[in-house]
């Protein structure tokens, strides 16, 4: 997915457009193996725990860990991304296990996407302070951490007493990548420190691409030579004519092929390292919208060599 001055593509389950907030889950292995063989980077998953008619969007319906295995056991070389595990509403053994098991049975393909949560249902529904999750999240991360990088650790927190006992299996690498989404009640020096990148928030574009600067400065400021890459989701309505240009739609834009060349050229000139498209809001269906992708962007932007082997 990532390598400096390179911006990689990748799509958000669900692969379809839908009205609503539930979509069909139709066809989405055959989608997902096509975007594999196109040279997308990435397939991105979200965690929707419960239905809030608010909200507005179930993601791919499906528990994200169920569908990343489902996923990994019927792909090869894509990534597979997390966006986002919302950690306070989980124990971070289940997180820490879970995510060293997606990431051991697809070969080290597995990046970690985490937040802190923004739905206020489902914080009660959990027994959890939603006031609490900035500082859950905090302690989850570097429990993370410990948990994959050590054998045996002692650890005593708010999760309980762990003693005499490990966590299996480890991950393939020192620990699974793992990124922050958005601020997840944090500062951007703590995520640039604390994580291995940043994906954040669609905004108009010269608001993105100054933030996007702005993140490696950061990161530069806190870890000198580091490289963390910076991603964001995009909702598009690729419309049939190449040239349209683009006009608003939810966290996006409808927009023409060569529009959003250009728009992709500029954010990967300001440092953009990531984008994972979100077609729920289109209005041509999925397969053709990956065709022209595949045709016409992708090569571009094309998935960078896999260099890990299964462990």
């Amino acid at each position: 997915m990532f390598a400096r001055d390179r911006l990689t593509l990748g799509l958000l389950f669900a692969i379809e457009s839908y009205p609503g907030d539930a979509p069909t889950m139709r066809n989405q292995i055959a989608l997902a193996r096509r975007a594999e063989q196109a040279g997308f980077a990435a397939l991105g998953v979200r965690d929707v725990p419960l239905r809030d008619p608010r909200f507005g969007d179930l993601g791919q319906i499906f528990d994200p860990w169920t569908w990343l295995g489902y996923v990994a056991g019927q792909t090869e070389s894509i990534a597979l991304f997390s966006a986002a595990i919302v950690l306070p509403l989980r124990h971070p053994l289940h997180t820490a296990k879970a995510a060293a098991s997606v990431d051991q049975l697809s070969g080290g393909r597995f990046v970690l996407g985490v937040a802190s949560g923004d739905r206020p249902v489902e914080f009660p529904a959990f027994a959890v302070d939603r006031e609490e999750r900035g500082a859950m999240f905090r302690e989850q991360v570097e429990y993370l951490k410990l948990v994959w990088g050590s054998a045996f650790p002692a650890i005593k927190s708010r999760y309980g007493v762990l003693s005499e006992a490990d966590l299996v299996p480890k991950p393939v690498a020192e620990r699974v990548p793992l990124f922050v989404t958005g601020n997840s009640g944090q500062s951007i020096e703590w995520i640039a420190q604390h994580a291995d990148g940043w994906i954040t928030y669609h905004r108009p574009l010269h608001s993105q691409v100054q933030l996007i600067r702005s993140w490696h400065d950061t990161v530069q400021a806190v870890s000198p030579g580091s490289f963390k890459p910076f991603a964001q989701p995009w909702h598009i309505d690729l419309a049939a004519d190449p040239d349209e240009a683009p006009s608003p739609i939810h966290n996006g834009h409808r927009l023409g092929r060569n529009r959003l060349m250009q728009m992709l050229e500029t954010l990967e000139q300001a440092g953009a390292n990531h984008v994972l498209f979100n077609l729920k809001y289109g209005s041509r269906p999925a397969d053709e919208v990956i065709e022209e992708l595949a045709t016409h962007i992708v090569p571009r932007f094309p998935a960078h060599e896999m260099v890990q082997a299964i462990a």
